[in-house]
């Protein structure tokens, strides 16, 4: 009887945190297809998916923030990746997506920060932040390539260091070749530096 009592008490204790690990979105491995977003408010007013970027051979996705250090010392880095494939025949974008819960992230403050540094990419606001854990995003700036089938090739930092000035492997620019090439690159993940997303807590 003891037993019995011992064993509904565990179903019962446990229960709702396998309903709640149900509901969590499995984190996308290399080769799956990657999460799509829709309706993003970006720092242009306008909302934003996905699949308004059919058109593209390669995605670049960025978790990032304007409250995160690593964040800002990559944000030049961010424009220039932009920059070098703007007009590239194949068709690239970049997209940055703030998942942050800080008040430094909220859209306004966002559209400030893009204004002053003069973003040309797309900066959108996850306010859910359903994007990031759909991607299993942990840290900003964490760097995520999509191919042309939209499959995850690539997951990790942009670079092989946090100091632009040592920089010796840029792994997002071997990611995309690779993705313009129809192959998968030699690394397909590293491990991002830079501050812990701050999620807002759920209700129950």
């Amino acid at each position: 009887m003891l037993r019995m009592l011992f064993l509904v008490g565990t179903y019962c204790l446990l229960s709702p945190l396998h309903a709640v690990a149900q509901k969590t979105p499995m984190t996308p491995k290399i080769g799956d297809v990657a999460p799509g977003w829709k309706n993003l408010t970006g720092t242009d007013g306008k909302a934003h998916s996905l699949t308004d970027l059919d058109d593209a051979a390669a995605v670049v996705v960025v978790f990032t923030s304007n409250s995160c250090p690593y964040s800002i010392d990559y944000e030049d880095r961010l424009i220039a990746l932009h920059k070098k494939y703007a007009n590239a025949a194949a068709g690239i974008r970049v997209v940055a997506i703030n998942s942050n819960a800080y008040p430094a992230d909220e859209l306004h403050k966002m559209k400030e920060r893009a204004a002053k540094k003069r973003f040309e990419f797309s900066y959108l606001r996850d306010e859910s932040h359903a994007v990031a854990r759909a991607y299993g995003a942990v840290y900003t700036p964490e760097f995520y390539v999509l191919n042309k089938e939209r499959k995850l090739i690539y997951r990790g930092a942009m670079d092989d260091s946090t100091d632009a000035g040592k920089v010796t492997v840029s792994y997002i620019d071997l990611a995309i070749e690779a993705a313009i090439a129809g192959k998968l690159p030699e690394v397909t993940r590293t491990g991002a530096r830079g501050c812990t997303i701050r999620f807002s807590r759920r209700r129950r």
